[in-house]
């Protein structure tokens, strides 16, 4: 089989690279969607099963991070090449929010 890479001048080779590219690509989405799905059932189970809100509330909050992160990497193609300087601006919002919260929390309960 011919080399399979985008700058090889060929217009089919460069087609079936970027097919092959987007097949692989939407496997994982849809493999992603499936996890997210499946966070969101154990979430519901977790609360349902009426396990104690101590346990409950950080559980819950954890699965809404990964799926935000999900979300951020496979949806919103933050993982392509190109989205750097919106990493950057994002990473850095959570920081400064994590500083944030952490120093209320901190002035708060002392």
């Amino acid at each position: 089989m011919a080399n399979l890479h985008p700058n090889s001048g060929d217009p089919k080779v460069t087609y079936e690279y970027r097919r092959k590219k987007h097949a692989e690509e939407m496997r994982m989405q849809v493999i992603t969607f499936t996890m997210m799905i499946f966070f969101t059932v154990i979430a519901f189970a977790a609360v349902g099963a009426g396990f104690s809100k101590w346990f409950i509330v950080p559980f819950v909050l954890l699965l809404a991070v990964v799926q935000v992160i999900f979300q951020l990497y496979y949806f919103m193609h933050m993982s392509h090449k190109g989205h750097e300087a919106p990493q950057l601006f994002m990473y850095s919002g959570v920081i400064v929010a994590f500083v944030t919260i952490l120093a209320f929390v901190t002035i708060i309960w002392w």
